[in-house]
Parts: C-alpha cells; structure tokens; sequence
C-alpha cells in the first residue's frame, strides 16, 4: 500500500495557536485516545486502525505551547473529491473556533488542489462547520453507503 501525503507543509497561527500540517507532529496516542474514548463516531476504535487512517490521511493539527490540542484528517484522492472526517477538539480548547478553523484550512487545501466536493458528517457541530461554508447535501436521495461498523 502507498501512502501518500501532500509535499507542502502548511503552517498558520491565530490567537495563540499554531495549525500544521506536518504527520511527523501529530501525537497518536493523544489522538487515539481521544478519539477511542471521547468521541461517539470512533469510540472504541483499535489503536492499529487509528495509526492507519492517519498514515494514510491528510492530517491537521492545532497546537498550543507545543502541546496538540485539536486534530482533524482528510482522505482525498487530490482531485475530485475530498472526506473531512475525525475533527475533534480538546475539550479545555473548546469555544475558540478550532473546529471551524480546521474545517476553513481543510477546505482551503483541497481547494488548492482542485477538489470541488468535499464531505463531512456531524450529529452535532452543524453550526462550527456552516461557519466554514459546509451545507447540508443537497440531494441526500444520490448517497448510499455500505456500514459494518456494528456488525461483528
């Protein structure tokens, strides 16, 4: 399997924080554990399927002081189409507009590339991603989907 990663690192600070796109910073333990065990969609996710799917993602990070205190990924094909998916927020870091700014850059990405549909689901965060411009899909009839999640 290759894996491919986008050779331009992009970097932006607001208010104190620092977004990057660099893999080699992403903290996958935090991450895993967060995502495992804080969030409804992964919960309970193995820590091998979690290492895999942020090899084989875009990845963003938001760091304060160094420390990651938000993370989203994107899986992409880099030209039609893109899948914004994991984004979660350290909860002390909540209320900032974290989760809007990694929806804004990964968008902002994507658009750099070409891609023209991007993707994302949500139970709850309808607004931090209206702000970043997403809608809800216009003709959900078109969509079908294959889900094993909870299927043993």
């Amino acid at each position: 399997m290759t894996t491919r990663h986008s050779t331009n690192r992009d970097q932006a600070t607001r208010d104190g924080y620092e977004l990057d796109t660099d893999p080699g910073r992403i903290d996958v333990d935090l991450v895993f554990r967060w995502l495992s065990s804080d969030s409804y969609w992964a919960a309970n996710r193995p820590r091998a399927v979690v290492v895999r799917s942020i090899a084989n993602s875009v990845v963003l990070g938001i760091y304060k002081d160094q420390a990651q205190v938000a993370f989203a990924r994107v899986v992409t094909d880099y030209a039609t189409f893109g899948w914004l998916c994991d984004v979660y927020v350290d909860p002390a870091e909540r209320g900032h507009g974290l989760g809007t700014w990694l929806a804004e850059a990964a968008r902002d990405l994507l658009a750099e590339t070409g891609v023209l549909r991007i993707i994302l689901a949500t139970w709850d965060a309808h607004g931090v991603y209206e702000k970043a411009g997403f809608v809800p899909v216009a003709r959900p009839d078109r969509w079908m989907e294959i889900d094993r999640r909870n299927t043993p």
